[in-house]
């Protein structure tokens, strides 16, 4: 049985995955209907229909946060301290999931301040399991 730790892990890095392949998906469905040549998407997205942008960006937000996390998901695997991460590391990949949807949902004010809030509750919680390493 996989620890929350590991599982979480593993959670974030299929969460990413996940959005890659909708993004290919996505991405293939306009090149397949000759909408699109495939050689002409932004690696930004910004070139691409309102869903498709948001799309590209959470997917981006996934794999700019995901070193991080894993880093310290790894560091209380390796040293045998999942009993730090253990705690909170559902809610941590919950919030990430959440942080993901809720962009992909919508960009307006209300949906911006409720995935800020879902990326606080991630930071806070990297900040605890860091300062619980270090006490």
């Amino acid at each position: 049985m996989m620890t929350p730790t590991a599982t979480t892990l593993l959670g974030l890095v299929a969460w990413s995955v996940f959005l890659v392949l909708c993004l290919g998906f996505l991405r293939s469905a306009l090149v397949m209907t000759g909408k699109r040549a495939a050689n002409a998407f932004n690696p930004s997205g910004e070139d691409m229909e309102a869903f498709g942008k948001r799309l590209t960006r959470t997917h981006a937000n996934c794999y700019e946060n995901l070193p991080v996390s894993a880093a310290i998901l790894l560091y209380a695997i390796a040293t045998n301290q999942m009993g730090v991460t253990d705690g909170l590391a559902y809610i941590f990949l919950g919030a990430r999931i959440g942080q993901s949807l809720v962009h992909l949902i919508s960009t307006s004010r209300t949906f911006v301040l409720i995935r800020f809030g879902f990326f606080v509750i991630q930071i806070l919680i990297l900040l605890v399991w860091l300062y619980s390493f270090f006490v």
